[in-house]
Formats: structure tokens, C-alpha cells, sequence
């Protein structure tokens, strides 16, 4: 790669998706126009990153949730599929490709955030292998097409994550969360069941007598539950005890604190203005209302499995689509 490259190339374009941009647009918009806006504006979603024939139908329903006139900064956090990661890393790229049109990358908030002493830099060659970064773009950039010179995009590449770390970088998100001008794109899938991915649990045939399809959609509904309740602490217990192939978990933890940091700070500064306490140390006998605390709803829209297994030789990957929103 030269030391002077600038923008990160569409590398999964011609296989995963289209790399033609009519063929593209029309795949996007009729997936777009299938969907209705049920649960918007999103402040941030959910959505899956396979190849487009398999997840396309379902990411749309996470995307068309978006309302781009609200939106100037997308953050897009994605799992680590090549690079070993204990942290978080951002890109050294200014622009990333899509048959569309590039996206430009927000120089600004990466300063930022390289200021916090918690993000290293992604190579070139990382950059271009992970797709699941990628498998967002071609939506932003259809979704965000009359107001693409007001918005930026921050790529972070979400490695394997303690949960102190996934606190801690939550914390941090938390601040741009609260802007109701940025946008959080989560890129994920959800079970990977088959041999190929070393996941095939054996079922309780006392209390679950199904379909293994069937089995895989209750596993993966309890993550979802959990997700919708905002649970932190559940969702992490929860994949200790299942072992649930989720592989946006930690893009999807990190939101979760980000959500419950934001809400503590809130519920502070309400106590504190209804409390009537006085800076000079004085006393007062009358308090006023807090600021009003952001209700936070985050819900699954949509479910799709890639193949229905019957038997431990087939596999299948899931699909889910959610939004939160903020009101």
C-alpha cells in the first residue's frame, strides 16, 4: 500500500455487493422502500453485515429508521473479524469508497478521540479486510445521498473487549450519543451455528423438542430481550452462559454503557436541579424540575436466519435489525 494513500477502497464490492452504482441504487431502494419508519428517528441501530443477498432485506428495516436531515456524524462501530484488537482502533484513511460516492471521515472527532489515550490506528490492510465496517457504507451513503456534504463519518474497529474496557470506551461514546446530530451504526450478526463456526451446543431435548432453526431464533431472542431491556450486566451474563456466536458483542456492549452512562449522568443532573441546591452554599426552600431525562427506547425490527437447520452438518448465520431512539 503507498504511505500517501488517502482513501480506503470498496474491497467487497463486486463480491459481497454490487459494484455497479445503478444496480446498487436499485437494490437499496427496493429494500428501502419495503420498510416503514416504525420506531425513528434512530439515534443509533443495529444492523447486520453479510453479503448483501443474505442481510440486505434485513438491514433495511434498521436503516430506514434514519433521518438524515437530523444527522451530521455517523459513527460506525464494527467487530474485528482479522486483527487481534484488545481496544479500539481508528482508521488513518481520510475518505472510504462505496460505488456511490465516498464518505469523508470526520478528522475532528478522531483527534478527539485519539486525545482520550484509549484508540490505536488500524493498518492500511486491516482497514481494507474487515467487512464489517464496510457492509454499512453502501446503506449511509443511499440513506444519507441529498445531505452527503454535511456528513462524516468515525470508523472504529471494536476488538475483543473486557467489560471494564467495554464501560470504559461506553463512556466515552456517551458524549456524542447525547448529540442528537450524530448517529450510531452497529455492525453486527447474530448466531453463527454450524460446525464451520465451532458452535453446536448440545439442546435439551426435555425442554426443547424443536427444530434446531427454532432453537437458534429462541437463543438468539433471549440476547435480543436483553438488548431491548438495556441490560448490561444480563447481556454479559447472558453470553457467558450461552456462548452465543454474536460477533458484534462488543460493538453492541460498548452502546449498552454508552446508553446507561448517559442515563445515570442525566438522573444526576435532574436530583441536583430538583434538589434547589445552591452553588454559594446557601440553602434554598424551593426547587424546580430537572431537566427532563431522555427516554430511551431500543427495539428489534426484523429477524432472519440464512438457512434453516435441521441437523448438526447444516449451518446458518442470524440477522436482527434493531433502532433506539431517543425522546
Amino acid at each position: 500500500m503507498s504511505s500517501k494513500q488517502k482513501e480506503r477502497a470498496a474491497s467487497h464490492a463486486g463480491s459481497w455487493y454490487s459494484d455497479e452504482a445503478p444496480e446498487l441504487e436499485r437494490q437499496l431502494d427496493r429494500w428501502l422502500s419495503q420498510v416503514e419508519v416504525r420506531h425513528g428517528p434512530a439515534r443509533a441501530i443495529i444492523a447486520p453485515h453479510a453479503g448483501y443477498r443474505y442481510s440486505g432485506a434485513v438491514s433495511a428495516y434498521a436503516f430506514r429508521q434514519i433521518s438524515p436531515v437530523l444527522v451530521k456524524r455517523i459513527f460506525i462501530l464494527g467487530p474485528s473479524h482479522h486483527v487481534r484488537l484488545g481496544g479500539c482502533a481508528l482508521t488513518s484513511l481520510r475518505e472510504y469508497a462505496t460505488p456511490l460516492y465516498s464518505l469523508v471521515v470526520d478528522q475532528q472527532v478522531c483527534a478527539e478521540l485519539y486525545a482520550t489515550g484509549h484508540f490505536e490506528t488500524m493498518s492500511v490492510t486491516a482497514d481494507e479486510e474487515e467487512h464489517s465496517i464496510e457492509m454499512m457504507l453502501p446503506f449511509i451513503a443511499r440513506v444519507m445521498d441529498r445531505f452527503r456534504d454535511q456528513v462524516t463519518i468515525v470508523p472504529i474497529l471494536v476488538g475483543s473487549l473486557t467489560v471494564e474496557r467495554e464501560a470504559m470506551y461506553g463512556r466515552v461514546m456517551s458524549h456524542y450519543l447525547a448529540d442528537p446530530t450524530c448517529l450510531f451504526v452497529i455492525s453486527s450478526d447474530f448466531c453463527h451455528w454450524g460446525q464451520r463456526f465451532r458452535y453446536t451446543p448440545q439442546l435439551d431435548r426435555n425442554s426443547f423438542n424443536g427444530p434446531i432453526y427454532r432453537w437458534i431464533q429462541e437463543l438468539d431472542q433471549q440476547g435480543m430481550d436483553l438488548i431491548e431491556a438495556q441490560s448490561t450486566s444480563g447481556f454479559s451474563d447472558y453470553l457467558k452462559k450461552t456462548g452465543n456466536t454474536i460477533c458484534g458483542r462488543h460493538p453492541i456492549s460498548v452502546l449498552l454503557q454508552a446508553m446507561s452512562y448517559l442515563q445515570r449522568q442525566q438522573q444526576q443532573l435532574h436530583q441536583q436541579s430538583s434538589s434547589g441546591g445552591s452553588s454559594s452554599g446557601g440553602s434554598s426552600n424551593s426547587s424546580s424540575p430537572g431537566p427532563p431525562i431522555l427516554e430511551m427506547k431500543l427495539k428489534f425490527l426484523q429477524y432472519a436466519q440464512s438457512n434453516n437447520c435441521s441437523s448438526n452438518s447444516d449451518s446458518s448465520v442470524s440477522y436482527a435489525a434493531a433502532a433506539l431512539t431517543m425522546h
